[in-house]
């Protein structure tokens, strides 16, 4: 049976990468989902939260749950995103029954490919590149939901693809929201110990994370790499 799937665009695939948000509905729908997008959704919160502006958090959260309560399962191609939703039931802790509305959509809210794997059962979406590609392990998606085993699962089932062991894999980039913009020395930092490990094998350095990879990205640019940013979903979306 398909499942039904409220498909997060999020701000940064809204504003700076639909094409991530296209691939992601391209995937799903290939793995025998029903997709649908309700285009009155906003943010997931997670800037203001980050900033310490804990009511207009909630006021952000309230209707991101108003907007996804009825859906039978939100996928985000973003594990960042994710995490935060699954932090509404603490944001709302003094508020019982909107707590109990954010446990329950918490509790159906996936990152693309721990809902493709995980729930799904899938790792082959009969993709293809002919790329070596390296593996960015983003910060919320490791440390916050455990994701690690389930894009490279993906990834190897590509044809064509050599995933690349990079030794800084686990290595946050730097980005991490706000962060970038407060200590950008710092960040910068922090990505050019990343890329260090980069060498000429690699073609694609890849993440669940378009906040990441727009951090990698720019980096990359400015260094004149040929190496490309390439989203989980732009990579499984290819034929």
């Amino acid at each position: 049976m398909s499942r039904k799937v409220a498909l997060f665009a999020t701000c940064l695939g809204d504003q700076l990468w639909p094409e991530v948000v296209q691939a992601t509905a391209d995937v799903l729908q290939r793995a025998g989902c029903v997709v649908t997008f309700d285009p009155a959704q906003t943010c997931c919160a997670q800037p203001a939260f980050n900033s310490g502006y804990q009511q207009e958090a909630k006021a952000v959260a309230r209707r991101f749950v108003e907007i996804f309560e009825r859906a039978d399962a939100i996928v985000a191609p973003s594990g960042s995103c994710t995490a935060m939703v699954h932090r509404y039931p603490h944001l709302f802790r003094d508020e019982p029954a909107w707590r109990a509305r954010a446990e329950a959509v918490a509790h159906k809210a996936f990152e693309f490919s721990s809902f493709l794997v995980r729930e799904l059962g899938v790792t082959d979406v009969g993709a293809t590149l002919r790329a070596r590609v390296a593996w960015h392990d983003a910060c919320h998606g490791l440390r916050e939901l455990g994701v690690h085993d389930e894009p490279r699962a993906l990834l190897a089932a590509v044809r064509g693809l050599e995933l690349v062991d990079l030794r800084t894999g686990e290595a946050c980039c730097g980005f991490g929201g706000t962060f970038a913009v407060k200590f950008p020395e710092l960040s910068t930092a922090m990505l050019d110990h990343k890329l260090s490990a980069l060498d000429e094998r690699v073609d694609v350095l890849s993440a669940i994370d378009s906040s990441c990879l727009m951090q990698i990205r720019g980096r990359l640019q400015r260094r004149g790499s040929r190496v490309r940013a390439l989203h989980l979903a732009e990579i499984l979306a290819s034929t």
